[in-house]
């Protein structure tokens, strides 16, 4: 991805969210993401969907468009649709990192070095709850809110591993925790393939 790229990605990023989003806190989110943080620059994988600068910026815009094209939302809704769709992945911020592995040229039979995103969580704390608790920092969440983002990985997360029947309770009682994860499914699977 071009730096323009990024660089476009950002601003439609905080055009989308203040647009929907009006709640005390957001703007020191928004400085909080842009001066303290790579989240409009890391990658939103190390090695699957847009594993690439600015990966995970694109990723969170696609899964809002995916929210907003495939639910008929009202614009009461909007809100809600914005904070989960833009804001649920907020967990991989500062959570990456550039590593430097050894490849032989094929064509040349020379080793060389490329890089390669690593996993380096600075604060471990989960994922989908990861991304609520620093949310939470800066603006209220609606319960269903916090629902939809804890649980945004559906069966994906290792919470669900081993008989965690939280996810389907959080399905069963709020919809938008299934918007949220059909929606981010569809980004990944489809929208984000290359």
């Amino acid at each position: 991805m071009t730096n323009e790229q990024i660089e476009m990605n950002e601003k439609d990023f905080i055009t989308e969210l203040t647009t929907w989003c009006h709640r005390d806190g957001i703007t020191d989110l928004i400085k909080w993401l842009q001066n303290e943080t790579d989240f409009f620059t890391a990658p939103a994988s190390t090695k699957y969907h847009l594993c690439e600068a600015g990966g995970l910026c694109e990723h969170s815009l696609n899964v809002f468009t995916q929210m907003e094209n495939i639910f008929d939302t009202d614009e009461d809704e909007m809100e809600s649709i914005a904070i989960v769709g833009l804001l649920h992945d907020l967990c991989k911020a500062n959570f990456y990192a550039i590593e430097y592995r050894n490849k032989k040229n094929e064509k040349t039979g020379i080793w060389e070095k490329y890089p390669v995103y690593t996993v380096e969580d600075q604060f471990p704390y989960g994922h989908g709850e990861k991304s609520v608790y620093l949310i939470s920092k800066f603006i209220k969440l609606t319960d269903e809110e916090a629902m939809a983002i804890r649980w945004h990985m559906g069966g994906f997360d290792n919470a669900v591993k081993g008989g965690d029947f939280g996810c389907t309770k959080a399905f069963e009682k709020y919809p938008l925790a299934v918007k949220l994860h059909c929606a981010d499914m569809l980004a990944t699977y489809i929208d984000e393939v290359k």
